[in-house]
């Protein structure tokens, strides 16, 4: 089973992402914080990390993104927001950003699950061919 770490500083969006993700099969652990995020991602591996772009008044969630890529078990890393102008304003490519809304639920676990595909991929590449 794959797990996901989800990071939002709100709970209804948080406990949502939670129960939609479990009844995808999904094991999810959450934080609400960003430094609580932090702690997770050292005593845990994740296939994929989510988080909120925003924490209070700052933009938290991309530093937060880059320190969970940055482990030795490489996560699959996106945005994730319920709020749909953000994702107007934002240049990141789509494929970094998911929407939760009421009408794409089967949209936003197809996107779980080829982030998690993709960083399969990425993490076990075959070895060289000896020369």
């Amino acid at each position: 089973m794959a797990r996901v770490l989800v990071v939002h500083g709100e709970l209804t969006p948080r406990l949502a992402l939670q129960t939609i993700l479990r009844a995808g099969g999904y094991a999810v652990d959450v934080a609400a914080t960003p430094a609580e995020a932090l702690a997770m991602l050292d005593e845990s591996a994740y296939e994929l990390v989510l988080s909120d772009a925003q924490f209070g008044t700052g933009e938290v969630g991309p530093d937060l993104l880059a320190y969970a890529r940055v482990k030795d078990y490489r996560p699959a890393t996106a945005v994730i927001t319920s709020y749909r102008p953000y994702l107007r304003r934002r240049s990141s490519p789509p494929s970094q950003n998911v929407s939760v809304c009421t009408e794409n639920l089967p949209h936003l676990l197809g996107k779980v699950a080829e982030l998690i595909g993709i960083r399969a991929s990425r993490r076990y590449r075959p070895l060289r061919q000896a020369v």
